[in-house]
C-alpha cells in the first residue's frame, strides 16, 4: 500500500501566491506581516472565489483575506492540523 499523500501538492512560493491577491488584500497582508502573520495557502472551493488563508506567527490562529481586504477571523471552516 502506498502511504504517499497525493492530495498535497508542493507549497507554492510566497511571491507566486501573492500575485493572486488584489491590491486591497496585499495592503492587509503587508500590515499583518508586521505582526508575524503570513500567507500560507489559497483555498479553492469548487465554483467559488479563491480564499487566501493567513496564519499568525505562532500558528495558533488563522484568518481569511476577503476580496475587499477585510480580515475574517471566523471564516466558517476549520483547518486540519
Amino acid at each position: 500500500m502506498n502511504d504517499h499523500e497525493r492530495r498535497r501538492a508542493a507549497a507554492k512560493p510566497q511571491r507566486l501566491m501573492q500575485r493572486e491577491l488584489n491590491d486591497s488584500q496585499l495592503i492587509t497582508l503587508r500590515s499583518l506581516e508586521a505582526y508575524g502573520w503570513e500567507l500560507k495557502f489559497i483555498r479553492r472551493p469548487a465554483f467559488k472565489e479563491a480564499v487566501p488563508v493567513v496564519f499568525d506567527g505562532e500558528r495558533k490562529k488563522f484568518a481569511v483575506l476577503k476580496a475587499d481586504g477585510e480580515l475574517d477571523e471566523s471564516p466558517g471552516f476549520d483547518i486540519r492540523g
